[in-house]
């Protein structure tokens, strides 16, 4: 699938690569990126050869965030058409965060804003070490809301504080430290390569049940009910045809169905 602004591919793995295709304003995104990547991600995930989503930018840049266009456009907009639009995006937040296949970032050059926000719905993040971050909204006299549920989580609340209203620009080595990137390397491909690749030996149900997983005791206190939850879903995926799949392709010493070649 190609247009203006997004690019997607599949190769012969099942890693989809889904690309902000807008480099000249270094990825900004507006409304029609936002509609195209969440109808893409839905696409994505509904099709059965795609076993995990790579998103990175073309050009220089990952993600600038938002399109000042689009935001001098917003700056006449009624509060209800406000409304919409900032539910457009939070929709493709939240699509990309749960999205029920593995989601690898790739940065390279700047992720300001919502790019911030795109890395920390990503399940796992690779940056450049040239890599540059920046948490902006303030200087605008606005607040990082929509991207919040998804960055404090990241980078834990202490870092959110200062970031969320200091504005400053933070480097890849930082963004490794609080949280916000998991590897940084001077060239994030052969690293991406090498976690994807260890993403495709694993069953494609358990790693979306292994999401659904973390998200379930996150913020769980551990009473009863969590166990009790957590018993019933070993036990869901043990008798899964999945799981008796891998312990039996375990115990005969063989790949799994799902690993090719």
């Amino acid at each position: 699938m190609e247009n203006a602004s997004i690019l997607s591919q599949i190769d012969d793995l099942g890693r989809a690569t889904l690309t902000l295709n807008r480099p000249q304003i270094h990825n900004a995104f507006d409304d029609v990126l936002v509609a195209a990547m969440g109808a893409e991600l839905k696409r994505l995930e509904e099709d059965d050869r795609v076993r995990l989503v790579l998103l990175t930018g073309s050009g220089k840049n990952f993600c600038a965030g938002a399109d000042l266009s689009w935001m001098r456009r917003m700056a006449d907009y009624t509060f209800e058409e406000n409304l919409a639009d900032a539910g457009a995006l939070a929709e493709l937040l939240r699509r990309l965060n749960a999205l029920k296949k593995p989601t690898v970032a790739v940065v390279r050059g700047a992720a300001y804003g919502g790019g911030v926000g795109l890395v920390s719905c990503c399940d796992i993040a690779v940056a450049a070490t040239g890599a540059t971050f920046c948490l902006s909204e303030a200087k605008l006299g606005i607040i990082p809301a929509l991207i919040s549920p998804y960055v404090v989580p990241a980078i834990g609340t202490r870092a959110a504080r200062r970031y969320f209203q200091s504005a400053e620009p933070f480097d890849a080595v930082e963004a490794h430290r609080i949280g916000l990137v998991h590897e940084v390397a001077d060239d994030p491909e052969p690293v991406a390569d090498r976690i994807t690749r260890a993403l495709l030996k694993c069953g494609p149900r358990a790693m979306s049940a292994a999401k659904e997983q973390v998200a379930r005791v996150a913020h769980a206190s551990v009473d009863q009910e969590l166990i009790r939850d957590t018993v019933r879903r070993i036990a869901e995926m043990r008798a899964s045809a999945e799981g008796k799949e891998g312990l039996s392709a375990f115990l005969e010493k063989r790949n799994p169905s799902w690993v090719k070649g």
